[in-house]
């Protein structure tokens, strides 16, 4: 009889399954590599937003009308977290198999050098839009803004980590807020708030990734088999493969009817067990993910960091549900891994569990009305969407950004006609505001007026002139004692001869502001001020300047010259019949040095001196206004003092008001604004 030789057909099995294996390694290492590629391509392509919700405080009275109301609250994230489940890429078959899903991760920290602990969400880029959307759908009053990375690290400091997973199967619930007495968050917030500012930080991050539905078959089944008689221990532990071996033994070795078996198995469940069931099923009836949990602290002593660590893991024990479920740190993970693993945000197979939505809402969710942790950063003022009737044409005051739209806000020219007022602290911006406003002005050819009390913001606004207004600025710089400005308080044009009283009111109202006239001028000051100021300006060649009221008041020859070109009757009147005649304390040799020492400021000082003197005034208000010209006053109070800034600034307001009123003798239609 021939004898068979298995060469034959063992060398081509052997190269058949040799190949097989290369392939099969060869497949798996590349999708491993590519794996690894995605997942940094992921890492390098989120979006890192912090979400701050504003703080809802409940009357005390109406505390007891719904225990559960905080539950409700937190309800609203699980709602989001369900939403969140259905985050897919639109991949091919081999796309899927080949490249990880994507993920989002959600942390609570408290940065190094940063009092406040904050909410995170970092998500796909290509996601963001659509995610931002959702925040709001179910949190209408939160702000979600887009920021650069935070750190909990300091130079030099040492940093401890831990990776938390489920002790028994996922299938196997943990205590939710469903069934807690008070908002598990307080406890996981308030081992974050006790860290120093400088040197310490410490972080929980969340990394969610859709688990499908596959997962909840296990849950089922464990409900199932608990339903039929079987320990917790043995429910969760059992394999389909041992349950059908038991059957077959009962049923064919053991020669158990089937109505023995079915008979044995509806045995009758505790009121404890009937409830663990429903809460296996009711997780397994849910959205899940699989989560990875990673608790980072970073401090200036490795005992410190293992301390802060220490508390963070203390905070997820109120989670056990009793001998079901509960969290445990996973021992054989490095510190480093999880440390790199948090920094770049990147999703770990490995060491995933897997958490229903309200699980996952019980250990994150954004801060609500019950919530007294201190630091945590809550949002001051709700945002509000723009009206619908904003202007689309004028300046940019700013932008509005609602729910992810950002829309500008614009301020018509006809509305800048009117009066503008900005309010507000100090360092709260006003300055800046403004500044913006000149810029724009400057770029699109409009001429405007800008006083500033510090002088930095001129330098600023000079920066954005463009060339080609070079020659519209003109700066006014009283501080420049080499090349001083002309600035006649009392100058007017003779052709609106209005402008005289305007003028002499307008310089009355100023002392009075300086000098507050109601406590230490009286009516003696304002009638011999009055009608000083109107002898000088009857005739402007002999001198009209502030120099000369107290020469006309001291001076009486200088006096009598002004008089004899004085057409004013009152004026005359008063000069030649009251103030030469009169007496006691009205004499005008006791009013002198009264109204005199309060000119003296003025009048003496060496750098306003040569600005007020001069009788020409350098700039004229009224072409700078018609001409659309640039003008930038820097009266920097730490150059030129309070008082003399105070006077220059009111005369300024005065002389642009003037001028401004002046333009009714042009028809509407052609005055250029100036701002």
């Amino acid at each position: 009889m021939d004898t068979i030789d298995l060469n034959i057909f063992l060398i081509p099995l052997a190269w058949s399954f040799s190949a097989i294996v290369f392939v099969t390694g060869a497949f798996l290492v590349l999708r491993s590599f590519l794996n690894y590629r995605a997942q940094i391509n992921r890492s390098m392509n989120m979006d890192l937003e912090v979400v701050r919700v504003t703080k809802i405080f409940k009357e005390k009275n109406g505390q007891n009308d719904n225990a559960d109301a905080w539950k409700e609250e937190i309800g609203s994230m699980e709602q989001l977290l369900t939403t969140l489940s259905n985050i897919k890429e639109k991949k091919s078959i081999i796309g899927h198999f080949l490249y990880s899903e994507p993920y989002i991760a959600m942390e609570i920290a408290n940065p190094a050098g940063n009092e406040e602990i904050q909410f995170y969400l970092a998500v796909p880029k290509k996601f963001r839009d659509s995610i931002e959307k959702q925040v709001h759908a179910y949190f209408p009053h939160a702000s979600v803004e887009k920021i650069s990375d935070y750190t909990i690290f300091s130079p030099g400091s040492f940093t401890a980590a831990a990776l938390l997973k489920l002790k028994h199967s996922h299938a196997l619930p943990i205590l939710t807020y469903e069934h807690m007495e008070t908002d598990p968050l307080a406890e996981i917030s308030n081992a974050l708030s006790k860290l120093q500012t400088e040197g310490e930080g410490a972080a929980i991050q969340l990394i969610l990734r859709p688990a499908g539905k596959e997962w909840r078959k296990q849950g089922q089944g464990v409900a199932h088999r608990m339903q039929q008689g079987k320990q917790l221990k043995d429910a969760h532990s059992t394999s389909l493969a041992k349950d059908i071996g038991k059957g077959i033994y009962q049923q064919v070795l053991q020669n158990k009817p089937n109505s023995e078996v079915l008979q044995r198995e509806s045995v009758q469940l505790t009121p404890e067990e009937q409830e663990l069931i429903k809460k296996i099923e009711a997780k397994s009836g849910k959205a899940g993910f699989k989560v990875n949990i990673r608790l980072v602290a970073s401090a200036t002593s490795q005992q410190k960091a293992d301390e802060i660590l220490g508390h963070m893991e203390n905070a997820f024990a109120q989670f056990e549900n009793h001998d079901v479920n509960h969290f445990i740190v996973q021992k054989r993970v490095k510190e480093k891994k999880i440390s790199f693993d948090y920094i770049f945000r990147n999703f770990d197979e490995d060491h995933a569990v897997i958490l229903s939505t309200e699980e996952i809402a019980s250990v994150f969710h954004f801060p609500i009305s019950t919530t007294e942790t201190p630091k945590i950063k809550w949002l001051k003022a709700g945002a509000a969407p723009p009206p619908l009737n904003i202007p689309k044409e004028g300046i940019v005051l700013g932008y509005n950004d609602y729910r992810g739209v950002k829309t500008e806000i614009k301020l018509s020219d006809a509305d800048r006609r009117r009066h503008l007022y900005a309010i507000g602290q100090t360092g709260t911006g006003k300055s800046n505001f403004l500044q913006e406003m000149a810029k724009q002005d400057a770029r699109e050819g409009k001429g405007f007026c800008f006083i500033d009390p510090h002088g930095d913001a001129i330098e600023d606004i000079l920066t954005a002139v463009p060339k080609s207004r070079a020659e519209d600025v003109i700066v006014f710089d009283p501080s420049d004692m080499e090349r001083p400005f002309g600035l006649n308080m009392l100058e007017y044009d003779p052709a609106h001869p209005e402008q005289k009283t305007f003028v002499i009111n307008e310089m009355i109202g100023i002392f009075d502001q300086l000098y507050d006239l109601k406590a230490t001028g009286g009516p003696m000051f304002e009638q011999y001020v009055r009608n000083a100021m109107l002898l000088i300006m009857e005739d402007p060649e002999s001198g009209s300047t502030l120099m000369e009221i107290s020469k006309v008041l001291a001076d009486e020859d200088f006096r009598k010259m002004k008089l004899t070109k004085c057409k004013n009757p009152v004026v005359l009147d008063f000069w030649i019949k009251e103030a030469e005649k009169a007496g006691g304390e009205a004499a005008l040799a006791n009013m002198v040095p009264y109204i005199t020492s309060k000119l003296t400021t003025f009048v003496s000082n060496d750098m306003m001196r040569p600005i007020i003197a001069q009788q020409k005034s350098t700039i004229n208000f009224r072409e700078v206004m018609d001409g659309g010209k640039i003008l930038l006053v820097k009266l920097s109070k730490g150059k030129i003092g309070e008082i003399n800034a105070h006077l220059l600034g009111m005369v300024i307001v005065g002389k642009i008001l003037m001028n401004a009123l002046s333009r009714s003798d042009m028809p509407e239609d052609e005055r250029r604004d100036f701002y």
